[in-house]
């Protein structure tokens, strides 16, 4: 078992596929089908979401909804066409974890087109633009990021500070790639760094400007790895939420930092925002919210019929009082669940890391 931040145990071996608890608890799925690491923007009068390659797209998913309780799967590729540093071969030609913002800049994460590295199905994050909300979006010709002596680079999200209006983003050097193996290969001794980096980019989002910083970093309470950072500001504080423990596990979950400064040092809350059985949730992660921090998506484990247990999306409300991220489900625990079982046995994997 790992030990959250709080010191509260959690599983992070097995997926959890059927608990016992008070459905008055429970939150429902926006989507009830494969919809991993989605991100959020607000445009238009409607709220979009951008998803992990499934459902037959192979390049980036698309959802939208007008209140943000009814959402509709739009059937069409956001990303046809990766750029040419991708690795088109079989299982390795997908995009993954997307961002767009404002700008219509979509981030992404692809296997790269380099025989050379030394770890296997090593990711880059790159960029792609489009004049529509929902695409087509067109690749640039090379990644933003790769770090492929350290295992790759996945993750980017955009960042505009309202104050400064400074374009910055977000992403996870995929260290537990070059792991020694357990849990998403990066539990066994010498366990590998997993640092999230802030790079400052230009207005238009996909140049970049100076080196990446390292903004945080796993620790013991985060089992293997940290990733999928979002940050955001709430009044003089900066918030980067991200993600612990494996994606395949009901012990993946929606944790935050706070700092007074864009470059840190962030503290890391002393308990996740979301985790294992709170509201009835497994594995959630994947986090995104709106440019004024006040709406999140996310995904969840949820058994798809004909499917097999997937990652679906959630949404909540978000509050920040200063010091602490508040969901509108108010934090209720549903009773006490069993134990998930020892192995895994139906996970629909969207996309194998």
């Amino acid at each position: 078992m790992l030990k959250d931040k709080g010191g509260a145990q959690r599983m992070g071996t097995a997926l959890l596929a059927g608990r016992a608890v008070s459905t008055a608890t429970v939150l429902q799925p926006s989507l009830k089908t494969p919809f991993a690491d989605p991100s959020l923007i607000y445009i238009n009068n409607t709220y979009y979401s951008f998803a992990t390659s499934a459902n037959g797209i192979f390049g980036i998913q698309i959802a939208s909804s007008t209140d943000f309780k009814h959402w509709q799967w739009l059937k069409r590729d956001a990303l046809p066409k990766t750029g040419n540093w991708v690795n088109q071969a079989k299982g390795m030609g997908h995009a993954w974890a997307p961002d767009a913002d404002g700008s219509f800049v979509l981030y992404y994460t692809a296997g790269v087109n380099n025989r050379s590295t030394p770890y296997k199905n090593t990711r880059c994050v790159g960029a792609a633009t489009s004049k529509n909300i929902e695409g087509p979006y067109q690749p640039q010709p090379s990644p933003i990021a790769c770090h492929l002596e350290q295992g790759g680079a996945i993750d980017m999200s955009g960042f505009r500070d309202p104050d400064t209006h400074l374009q910055w983003a977000v992403y996870k050097v995929d260290g537990n790639k070059a792991g020694h193996g357990g849990i998403c290969n990066n539990m066994k001794a010498p366990i590998q760094p997993t640092p999230i980096m802030l790079q400052q980019m230009a207005p238009d989002g996909i140049t970049v400007r100076g080196d990446a910083v390292q903004i945080l970093d796993r620790d013991e309470g985060d089992g293997p790895l940290v990733e999928a950072p979002y940050l955001r500001k709430y009044g003089d504080k900066y918030v980067l939420f991200f993600s612990s423990n494996c994606f395949s596990s009901p012990g993946y979950d929606v944790s935050y930092a706070v700092a007074d400064n864009i470059t840190g040092p962030y503290h890391k809350a002393a308990a996740p925002l979301f985790a294992w059985g709170k509201l009835g949730l497994s594995g959630p992660g994947g986090a995104s919210l709106t440019a004024d921090g006040s709406k999140m998506v996310f995904h969840a484990h949820y058994a798809v019929p004909h499917q097999g247990i997937t990652r679906v999306l959630y949404t909540q409300e978000i509050t920040f009082d200063g010091t602490t991220v508040k969901n509108s489900g108010g934090g209720l625990l549903p009773p006490p669940v069993p134990a998930p079982p020892a192995k895994l046995t139906h996970y629909h994997g969207d996309e194998p890391r």
